[in-house]
């Protein structure tokens, strides 16, 4: 069975042309804060990075101590923004949100908001387009009235927001060549992004979401009753087969791009791939059931895996 899956190309990576042609923030006179807020400030990032997602803090630690902050403030950045329309109540969601876009998007945070203030550190120092940060947040808070995609060129343009969006921003700390650059780290950002969907398919339902495209689903013969009844049958076999493929290409597109940033930041970014993409071997392993147990790579897994991806990273395409 063939599916179309490339009419996504066009509107993502005008998305990220919108992004990229937008003014970096503004680099202002005096620093955001004294130096010892600041430290603090980016340890407070460290930690929310330790705490959810130990593959992300892995890869950020193969980077120099500078950019190693910097992305852990743009991951708490993303985080507390993802959290925000996930474990808010509906009541207060929406004032949370202006609250925290107050925070996150002033060039002085107040010195209370440890994460804005580390952020807006981190956007002044390596010039982040505003744009794409701004991308991110309408991106998580789809979520808020959208709980379905259609098809997956709709899908795209999600993943393009809450997770591309991530991977552009990401190239500013890690530095890159120029703008041929972007179209990997849009590719790299939805394959990671599509990695997550597949192995919390039953997370996500739990929570009143299906980001599975429906027009797939249907191809393969599957509704959202089979979804809810957690069901591993043939017809979920083929599709996840299926899903799993155009994922690894997505990665296998997207490696090119290593090439392309600086040098001092290949093989984090070269970790961080291949560790998610590692993801879907777990998931095949345990005969695609993503409703009774999370996919995941073990702390060995991680290890055993880095020095090849240190030899993959150093070595053109």
């Amino acid at each position: 069975m063939t599916i179309q899956t490339r009419t996504w190309e066009g509107a993502v990576l005008a998305l990220a042309d919108e992004g990229r042609r937008t003014m970096a923030t503004a680099v202002l006179p005096h620093p955001v804060a004294d130096e010892i807020t600041l430290q603090t400030a980016y340890a407070h990032c460290e930690a929310i990075t330790a705490e959810h997602s130990r593959s992300f803090h892995l890869a950020s630690s193969l980077l120099p101590a500078e950019k190693q902050r910097a992305v852990r403030a743009l991951y708490a950045f993303c985080r507390i923004s993802d959290d925000i329309v996930d474990c808010q109540t509906d009541n207060n969601v929406a004032t949370r949100m202006q609250e925290w876009q107050a925070n996150a998007f002033s060039n002085r945070p107040p010195a209370n908001d440890l994460a804005a203030l580390a952020w807006a550190d981190t956007r002044q120092r390596f010039h982040i387009p505003i744009r794409y940060a701004e991308q991110l947040v309408e991106g998580v808070s789809r979520d808020l009235h959208q709980t379905r995609y259609e098809t997956f060129a709709e899908l795209a343009t999600y993943c393009y927001s809450v997770a591309s969006t991530v991977g552009l921003m990401s190239m500013y700390i890690t530095g890159f060549s120029g703008p041929e650059a972007v179209p990997y780290a849009v590719k790299l950002g939805l394959a990671l992004q599509l990695t997550n969907i597949l192995r919390d398919v039953g997370e996500d339902w739990q929570r009143g979401r299906l980001y599975l495209p429906k027009e797939e689903l249907a191809l393969f013969g599957l509704a959202e009753s089979d979804i809810a009844a957690g069901v591993v049958d043939n017809r979920w076999r083929q599709f996840m087969r299926f899903q799993i493929a155009r994922n690894r290409q997505l990665y296998a597109e997207a490696w090119p791009g290593i090439q392309l940033l600086n040098e001092d930041g290949r093989f984090s970014i070269a970790a961080a791939a291949g560790l998610y993409r590692a993801i879907l071997e777990d998931i095949e392993a345990y005969d695609y059931d993503v409703f009774n147990r999370r996919a995941h790579v073990s702390t060995w897994g991680k290890l055993r895996r880095l020095p090849d991806l240190w030899l993959k990273s150093r070595r053109p395409s």
